[in-house]
């Protein structure tokens, strides 16, 4: 039941931050789609860290190479998408009150793959490498 309830929050999450980014995107103030550009980091965050512990035999309490490189990418990739809206609005091409909600719903995002990974990363019954 635990479980449920975790899924349940983390989609509620993931709502309402794309929710903030909705809003800094179609809100008649600022009327622009360039934020959106965000989602593909959305998309590419979890995969460095995804494709490290595929390859990487966790049997050993060392830290090793392949999974640091993968924590270093995923960085540089959450970085990155704080980084594109505040370049868009020293830019002017979008407001600053949309640059705000985008990093509300950037902060939110991130937070919600934070929260997938600490509960379905551990290798029991209840993993998400079933999937």
């Amino acid at each position: 039941m635990a479980g449920i309830k975790a899924l349940i929050s983390l989609s509620f999450g993931g709502a309402i931050g794309l929710m903030f980014l909705m809003l800094g995107c179609a809100l008649p103030a600022y009327n622009t789609y360039w934020p959106l550009f965000v989602l593909f980091f959305y998309i590419l965050s979890p995969l460095p860290y995804c494709i490290s512990r595929r390859v990487v035999d966790d049997t050993d309490s060392a830290s090793n190479a392949c999974k640091e490189l993968a924590i270093f990418l995923t960085t540089g990739i959450v970085v990155s998408a704080f980084g594109l809206p505040i370049i868009f609005a020293r830019a002017t091409v979008i407001a600053w009150g949309a640059c705000a909600l985008v990093l509300t719903g950037n902060g939110i995002i991130f937070a919600t793959i934070l929260g997938f990974f600490l509960v379905f990363g551990s290798n029991d019954d209840f993993s998400w490498q079933q999937w």
